[in-house]
């Protein structure tokens, strides 16, 4: 009995990565998704507008870029986006209370939210550091604290960017900082 011609090793199909589906997503859905990460027009316009991007680390590049080109309308549209980062579970009403006090001095000098990357905070310790950099924070002067607000902006981006993305992964010489917290998540409907 003779065999037909040997079939070819079984090959799974291929299965686009999210940075692909990404790169061919019509433009209105990219800047969708990234306003999820930075709620900014102007920024995920620019952001989806230079797709295709090769690789994760040359979207994590432009993401950047962008952010650092924000105006400082943009910036406050931005900061506008953004929640006060959550509290653990099991924190204490009084812990509740001193975050509530603090943040409103916040807002009341800086008239927005404060923002801050978690990413390599252990959740156990968000809130003494939540706490202590707010109040270290109220001693800056408006100008200097829009700076650092724009910069913890920009690395939530990055983050949130690389959750969104979470099937691809960076090099590791250009890897950012560990993963953000849920306590780093946008504003519900941004």
């Amino acid at each position: 009995m003779t065999r037909g011609p040997t079939l070819p090793a079984h090959r799974l199909p291929y299965l686009p990565k999210p940075l692909d589906a990404f790169n061919a997503a019509p433009a209105d859905e990219a800047r969708a998704l990234l306003l999820h990460c930075l709620h900014s027009p102007r920024w995920s316009h620019r952001v989806a507008d230079h797709r295709p991007y090769p690789d994760l680390d040359s979207l994590l590049a432009a993401a950047d870029e962008a952010a650092y080109d924000l105006s400082p309308s943009d910036l406050s549209e931005a900061l506008a986006g953004e929640t006060l980062p959550d509290l653990p579970e099991d924190a204490y009403s009084a812990a509740h209370m001193a975050l509530s006090a603090a943040h409103a001095a916040y807002e009341a000098r800086f008239g927005h939210a404060f923002v801050i990357y978690l990413g390599d905070t252990h959740p156990d310790e968000s809130l003494d550091r939540i706490l202590e950099a707010m109040r270290s924070r109220l001693t800056n002067d408006p100008e200097e604290e829009r700076v650092i607000a724009a910069d913890e902006l920009r690395r939530l981006a990055s983050e949130r960017l690389l959750v969104l993305l979470r099937g691809a992964r960076p090099h590791r010489s250009a890897a950012p900082p560990r993963g953000a917290t849920s306590h780093n998540a946008p504003a519900h409907g941004k």
